[in-house]
């Protein structure tokens, strides 16, 4: 099938990539020259563990492009995909900016040649595909298409085997014919016996808003706990570990740490909440986990002060990882994003080392900070070391080597990686989160 992948970031490359790999044809747009020649080069402008030995393949074979012309892009496809960013609306009220979908639909209708189905691949308000189909229809009105919408669930850092190996695929359609296309395009699924959710448009729509708030409230409700734990005298890691095993719960996201971030689950958590109001209704539990998540990221700031004694003026803070989670380089409401200022503000010095996001770094944090080659340097003279994002290099650090090059042996563990009694051991003064 031909197939045109309007978007080359995050969500549109691993997307258009992973469907050629299925045997499809794909054609991917961007209007960012120096991005499109970037990956007609073989550099991948974003990092995602195994994504740039799958462009190399599919471009060598013939089934995957890129291009800024979507003239050429759009007239020969059966299938378009938007996948275009919502970031959230510029005037900080949490609604999802919808500019960049509705030029991607006005572009895309001039173009349309023949039965063309325009596939909402972004994550967008309930509503958004009605105005796509109307924006189209205004632009070309002799156009044949349908509007429909397939939400993506990919967690970075695991992005191809998530869309190679789906807990399902959920596809919101009006007619018949938009949904026999659909399936034709995850066909290669079938063998797999991977669930396919045929729904509306609109509950296809809110699935994406509704499965992101469930695992932000997940996690917002296990890092209270934490906070419960150190107030009591319990074991976080114990606690999350018995209720995980009831089959109701399950152990996922719940590993508490400094707050959630990323590209998805601060934006959609707002536009949910925003969508909600528009309707007259609430998801009080939604807005107690945003407020959850700011309050943990100022909290983490609170305990790294603490750790220095009451203030962090002319003390070196040592920093292991930036990035929102590992296996990514993406700072998009990173924790460091809110907690390094905050320290730096206060007269800290910082001295950061992340394996992948060092780069991007420089975009969303103030030019004072240091920036190393590894974790050793980033602990040496340091008044305290903070690992803020589980990498897995950090995981089985030489600690000895670590504590004899600090000034002061002072490790605040944000991610619960390495045991409190251990790191006592070996000379630390230690803390992690919800664990004493």
């Amino acid at each position: 099938m031909n197939i045109t992948m309007i978007g080359t970031g995050y969500v549109g490359l691993v997307t258009g990539t992973c469907l050629a790999e299925f045997g499809h044809h794909v054609t991917c747009v961007d209007k960012i020259e120096d991005k499109i020649r970037q990956l007609q080069s073989g550099r991948i402008p974003i990092y995602e563990p195994g994504l740039d030995g799958l462009v190399e393949k599919n471009v060598s074979e013939g089934r995957l492009q890129f291009t800024t012309d979507l003239a050429q892009a759009v007239p020969e496809a059966e299938a378009v995909f938007i996948a275009v960013g919502t970031p959230s609306s510029r005037r900080g009220d949490g609604y999802a900016d919808l500019t960049y979908i509705f030029a991607a639909a006005r572009e895309i209708a001039e173009h349309l040649q023949g039965y063309t189905v325009i596939i909402d691949k972004s994550t967008v308000p309930v509503g958004t595909a009605r105005q796509v189909e109307r924006i189209i229809r205004e632009t070309n009105g002799n156009a044949d298409f349908d509007v429909a919408s397939n939400p993506e669930f990919l967690r970075e850092g695991a992005a191809i085997s998530d869309f190679m190996r789906p807990d399902r695929v959920v596809i919101g359609v009006k007619s018949e014919r938009a949904e026999h296309v659909l399936k034709e395009i995850y066909k290669p699924l079938y063998l797999l016996d991977t669930p396919i959710v045929s729904t509306t448009v609109e509950t296809a729509e809110l699935i994406k808003y509704a499965a992101n708030a469930f695992l932000a409230v997940k996690i917002s409700f296990i890092n209270e706990i934490a906070n419960v734990c150190e107030a009591v005298g319990a074991d976080v890691a114990a606690l999350a570990r018995a209720i995980g095993m009831d089959g109701r719960i399950g152990s996922k996201f719940l590993h508490p740490g400094p707050g959630y971030g990323g590209s998805c689950f601060p934006k959609d958590t707002l536009a949910l909440i925003r969508i909600v109001q528009e309707h007259g209704e609430n998801v009080r539990i939604v807005e107690a986990a945003v407020e959850v998540n700011a309050a943990q990221k100022a909290r983490m700031v609170k305990k790294i002060r603490e750790m220095l004694g009451g203030s962090e003026a002319g003390k070196t803070v040592g920093i292991l990882g930036l990035t929102f989670k590992p296996e990514t380089d993406d700072m998009r409401e990173a924790p460091a994003a809110t907690i390094l200022p905050a320290l730096l503000e206060k007269g800290a010095r910082i001295r950061a080392h992340d394996p992948k996001g060092m780069e991007e770094a420089k975009n969303y944090l103030p030019p004072e900070i240091e920036y190393v080659n590894n974790a050793y340097e980033a602990a040496e003279d340091a008044d305290c070391l903070v690992l803020m994002t589980e990498w897995n290099q950090y995981r089985a650090l030489d600690l000895e080597r670590i504590r004899k090059t600090m000034r002061e042996p002072v490790f605040v563990d944000l991610r619960n990686v390495y045991e409190p009694e251990k790191m006592r051991q070996v000379g630390f003064r230690y803390t992690g989160i919800g664990r004493n």
